[in-house]
């Protein structure tokens, strides 16, 4: 599989009642042919949302956007535009940083989460110059991420419902 340069190819996703961001670093070859946010079957970031908020599992994208949305948080990734290999994170390089003003002045989000290191690593080098909006890093949903189960992924990222 050849790396080669890549453009972010959908937008966040928020509302005006936002108040919670959740980071990705890049979306996966699945969620970019979904076009839309942890398309990957073995992505754990549903079925852990709907745990967090006491609802059931969505399964289409008009569900997934209810359940962000309903629950005032708001979706988008780090990274712009990137050359990538596949999925991997590890093959991230030449990285453009998203613009977050978007989301910061048509929200009330004040708070940023960081689904996993290389997100919470690029906002913090890119992003939090221009935001001074501190982000906290919790453990990555991926599939990749074997070492957390779903109950030890719930366990970090219950912080998300102190509000």
């Amino acid at each position: 599989m050849n790396a080669g340069r890549i453009v972010h190819p959908f937008p966040p996703l928020f509302c005006g009642e936002s108040d919670t961001l959740i980071l990705g670093s890049f979306p996966s070859v699945k969620s970019r042919e979904a076009m839309f946010f942890y398309g990957h079957p073995q992505n754990r970031f549903w079925k852990l949302a709907a745990m967090l908020f006491g609802e059931p599992v969505p399964e289409t994208i008009e569900e997934k956007t209810a359940l962000i949305l309903n629950n005032r948080l708001a979706l988008w990734d780090s990274i712009k535009s990137c050359t990538i290999t596949g999925s991997s994170d590890s093959s991230v390089r030449d990285v453009v940083p998203n613009d977050l003003s978007l989301i910061f002045e048509n929200s009330r989000v004040n708070r940023v989460f960081c689904n996993g290191a290389l997100s919470h690593k690029m906002y913090m080098k890119y992003i939090f110059p221009e935001t001074n909006v501190k982000a906290v890093k919790l453990p990555s949903t991926s599939p990749a991420n074997a070492a957390f189960s779903i109950d030890r992924l719930y366990e970090h990222w219950k912080i998300i419902l102190d509000r």
